[in-house]
């Protein structure tokens, strides 16, 4: 289901580049919607419906698809993450889709649309791009060793981020929260820090970078309520103690 389904959801976006599309704001002039997102939380609902009937959806864009608990099969779909780099770049966006179990995330996607990047994550099973193992990450990276992914509202909120950012080899930002997760899943960071997330900006992109050894939290070093939008930090071990004993205290 899944490989057809990202096959078709692909040539549906790729094909939208040539056309106008229909936006919309919704709670910010940055936070938009367009057909597109509508289109692709819709064709996976026709998908889902046809192969597992008795499963929920949790998305983003239909308010159909709001839940109140996570018992059962609950599939966890934010059709484009990075709406504002699929408008403004086409590029820099994801698909990203997760199965969760009685509250267990079992199973992950981020298709990263534009560069053809399919990441897997299986509880238990390790994670993969395009079919090859990747490598779990690195336990001795610390701070000084790693590039930083923050945002602005999370350095606002804990302003001894801006410390940590000094000491480290760099900031970057992406404004796709799945692609971000994946670039410290796969070592490419050391951390990616952010304070506002909803669950279908994690969900994913969670299983797949602890089962490559990376740990996922609030800031606050709470576990994630993936019924509740806040606060989140993925990061290497290492810069993750790093960054809880050091510099995200208030």
């Amino acid at each position: 289901m899944m490989k057809v389904f990202l096959m078709e959801a692909k040539q549906y976006i790729e094909a939208s580049f040539e056309k106008e599309l229909w936006i919309e704001t919704k709670s910010s002039r940055n936070d938009l919607v367009t057909e597109v997102d509508q289109y692709i939380e819709a064709l996976f609902t026709r998908y889902l419906k046809q192969y597992f009937p008795s499963h929920r959806i949790f998305g983003e864009e239909n308010a159909e698809h709001k839940v109140e608990s996570l018992e059962g099969a609950v599939w966890i779909i934010d059709p484009i993450d990075g709406t504002l780099n699929f408008v403004e770049q086409k590029r820099d966006f994801a698909i990203s889709i997760a199965l969760y179990m009685d509250g267990i995330g079992e199973y992950g996607i981020v298709y990263d649309v534009e560069k053809d990047d399919l990441y897997v994550g299986e509880k238990g099973k390790g994670a993969t791009l395009n079919g090859r193992e990747i490598r779990k990450v690195s336990d001795r990276r610390g701070v000084a060793d790693s590039l930083l992914i923050a945002n602005l509202s999370a350095v606002n909120l804990y302003p001894k981020l801006k410390e940590a950012i000094r000491v480290s080899r760099g900031l970057r930002l992406y404004g796709a929260a799945s692609l971000e997760f994946m670039a410290v899943a796969t070592g490419r960071a050391g951390a990616y820090l952010a304070a506002n997330l909803a669950p279908w900006d994690v969900a994913a992109s969670k299983i797949i970078a602890e089962e490559l050894g990376c740990i996922v939290s609030r800031l606050s070093g709470e576990e994630i309520d993936m019924l509740e939008k806040g606060t989140s930090v993925v990061a290497l071990p290492k810069v993750y103690q790093e960054l809880q004993n050091l510099y995200l205290k208030k």
